[in-house]
């Protein structure tokens, strides 16, 4: 349940194309269009290894391993934990080809609640400046037959390691069963919480309430555009890096070298209050749990410890 950069980047290059509904976006629009819907990241194979075989995450979280074959044939394999309106997509080094499956590289979906609104988002861009990359992410479920997955909008099909698009689910993927996804709330529903199911009550993670993400000047100043579109609040932080706030997830980014790239940490919110405090070493990387409702896992750099 994925957009990885390079299939999009294929799909774009050969032609192709919940509940939260924020009034009042604070980035000055009349309404926020985008809502954080998942990261990836791509981590050392020690790493990635160890969160596939966690016997602590299936509890957790509502924790799944997928092969994925998606537009134009591109293939991958992820570790996911989701959530009710949000989830992680955690792949190890080659677990997709080309440039999307070396250490350090990551992304972002944004994706809409409303049918239609990510034409408003392409509307907002074109005012900014940027020419949208559109495309068409599709998802073979074994039999051969692509089913449309999600329309998604690119500012750019050039990155050093990072790339966030815009995405909105389509109503044939909706409509078939394979997919899993609930029915519509409301006259219009595509959001997270339709797409994604309710295992989630019964683990304890609920949702992704932040992210800290390494990326070069060159992929920030590439997402920043779509941020704002999409009707995130942005604010610049000292060490050169933007903050986006908005529609319950934070997504920080600090300006680094391509060779310090990479997802660094998430805060993550949980079903219910646990009174003590739970550390769980995964790889090169510690999951802190508790006390209290929330969770935070952090990752060293390039699998260093």
């Amino acid at each position: 349940m994925i957009l990885v950069l390079a299939v999009a980047l294929a799909a774009a290059i050969g032609g192709g194309i919940g509940t939260a509904q924020a009034e009042g976006g604070p980035s000055g629009h009349e309404r926020q269009l985008l809502f954080f819907n998942h990261t990836y990241g791509v981590f050392d194979r020690e790493t990635a290894d160890a969160i596939e075989h966690s016997a602590y995450l299936r509890d957790f979280a509502n924790f799944q391993v997928r092969t994925t074959t998606g537009a134009d044939g591109q293939i991958w394999t992820g570790r996911y934990l989701m959530g009710r309106e949000t989830y992680l997509e955690l792949l190890g080094i080659g677990d997709v080809g080309g440039q999307d499956g070396t250490l350090g590289s990551a992304g972002t979906g944004l994706s809409t609640e409303r049918a239609g609104d990510i034409a408003t988002v392409e509307e907002r861009l074109k005012d900014a400046g940027v020419t949208p990359v559109e495309f068409l992410q599709t998802r073979d479920f074994g039999d051969g037959v692509p089913v449309p997955w999600f329309d998604g909008i690119l500012t750019t099909t050039t990155y050093d390691a990072y790339g966030a698009w815009a995405m909105e689910y389509r109503p044939e993927y909706f409509a078939d069963p394979r997919g899993n996804t609930e029915p519509a709330a409301f006259p219009g529903d595509v959001g997270r919480e339709r797409y994604l199911s309710d295992d989630y009550r019964t683990h304890l993670m609920r949702d992704v309430t932040s992210v800290r993400i390494a990326v070069t000047e060159g992929d920030l100043a590439d997402t920043v555009p779509l941020l704002r579109a999409g009707g995130f609040a942005v604010r610049t932080v000292p060490n050169g890096g933007v903050v986006a706030e908005g529609g319950g997830t934070a997504v920080r980014f600090d300006t680094v070298p391509r060779s310090e790239a990479g997802v660094r940490r998430i805060d993550l919110s949980l079903n219910r209050t646990v009174k003590s405090r739970h550390v769980e070493r995964i790889g090169h990387s510690t999951l802190v749990v508790g006390p209290g409702d929330h969770a935070v896992w952090t990752f060293a750099a390039n699998g260093a410890e």
